[in-house]
């Protein structure tokens, strides 16, 4: 793993598996809860929109939940698939999955806890209510524990995580 992850989900699995520093995880939590909450500030200065406003596009439902879970599931599982054969892809993987995830799932592939965080101040097509945002977290979590099961039984046993700097 590169450590170049914006995603906690990502971040977190990687810890829980071994395979990134636990040490490194509040850091790398903030600036990428930060980072989401600062692309909406600048997405809506560009579009002359306020800075944050709560989101009322309800997301509700089990199907919106299980699309979650299944899109996150999903992506840790290219990431884990990608960076054990050809891990210049990564980033590259990624981005196609996304995109694809973005039309198969009804969620719209939110795939990263930071993002449906910073969604929900954002009252655009892209938002999610602040109600449902702990749905989706959930979700999100359960995609990732189940990846990171399956990833050990398709790829084997992590890497030993990088020594702390």
């Amino acid at each position: 793993m590169s450590g170049a992850h914006f995603n906690p989900a990502v971040t977190l699995t990687e810890a829980w598996r071994g395979a990134f520093p636990w040490g490194k995880v509040p850091a790398y939590l903030a600036s990428q809860i930060g980072g989401a909450f600062a692309g909406v500030a600048a997405a809506h200065l560009m579009f002359g929109e306020r800075i944050f406003t709560a989101s009322q596009r309800a997301r509700p439902g089990a199907a919106q939940m299980f699309s979650e879970s299944v899109a996150t599931f999903g992506l840790l599982l290219v990431i884990r698939g990608v960076s054990r054969s050809r891990p210049s892809a990564v980033a590259w993987a990624v981005a196609a999955y996304v995109t694809g995830a973005y039309w198969f799932t009804s969620s719209t592939c939110f795939a990263n806890p930071a993002v449906t965080l910073a969604r929900s101040s954002t009252n655009t097509f892209s938002g999610v209510s602040p109600g449902a945002v702990p749905g989706f977290l959930f979700a999100q979590l359960c995609g990732a524990v189940a990846a990171s099961a399956v990833s050990v039984v398709v790829f084997g046993p992590p890497e030993e995580a990088p020594a702390e700097e």
